[in-house]
């Protein structure tokens, strides 16, 4: 997203009038969850300061800090994972959607729920197949992860701190079968250039109510 984050944070980047992270604290709000953990790294500073302890929100947030090369997702997960309940929800910050996070189940029947999305233009391959409910690394039509998902502590067992990323953890718990799935197939951007973001601040407002 450069050179859009050299001085703002992903998350602080506006879509309309509103910061890309306002949309996801507004939308998890409504679906009832109120404590929120944020990763920050790279001028995670100036997120704090503009979010402070989410208050205004009507959330109360805590915050995990990262370096500024920070952890990926997977070891951003582990990084927080003292600050989370056994079962807990994580949400990408540089995905866009309306996706209606109260339809995320609260009992898993595994280790994790993830939801997918059609594939993007940018993506074209897809990431996981969805089958008979549950998310697999073979098969077709291959879908595409939508950085949404809801996961147990057990699936982060014996991992070691550091940087490392999400999707290989996934796969290892796919092949024992605990991971489940849904395919949305309502609003969602990966808002991860420049002209994506063009894009999305072009359409009419009613997309991102």
């Amino acid at each position: 997203m450069r050179p859009l984050t050299d001085k703002t944070p992903k998350p602080l980047l506006k879509i309309q009038d509103k910061c890309l992270i306002e949309y996801h604290i507004e939308a998890l709000r409504k679906a009832g969850i109120q404590e929120l953990i944020i990763n920050t790294g790279w001028l995670g500073q100036k997120i704090e300061t503009f979010l402070q302890d989410g208050t205004r929100y009507n959330t109360r947030i805590t915050y995990s800090r990262e370096p500024a090369i920070a952890y990926e997702t997977g070891g951003g997960i582990l990084h927080a994972l003292d600050l989370l309940s056994d079962t807990f929800i994580v949400v990408n910050g540089d995905v866009h959607t309306d996706y209606d996070y109260s339809k995320l189940p609260d009992t898993l029947k595994g280790q994790a729920h993830i939801v997918l999305v059609d594939n993007p233009a940018h993506h074209p391959a897809g990431d996981f197949v969805l089958s008979d409910g549950y998310a697999a690394n073979e098969g077709q039509p291959h879908l595409t992860f939508s950085g949404i998902g809801v996961y147990n502590k057990t699936l982060f067992k014996g991992r070691r701190a550091g940087k490392f990323p999400l999707e290989p953890i996934l796969r290892e718990a796919m092949q024992h079968h605990t991971v489940t799935a849904e395919h949305y197939k309502g609003f969602w951007n990966d808002v991860g250039t420049p002209e994506r973001l063009a894009l999305l601040n072009d359409m009419p407002s009613a997309r991102h109510d």
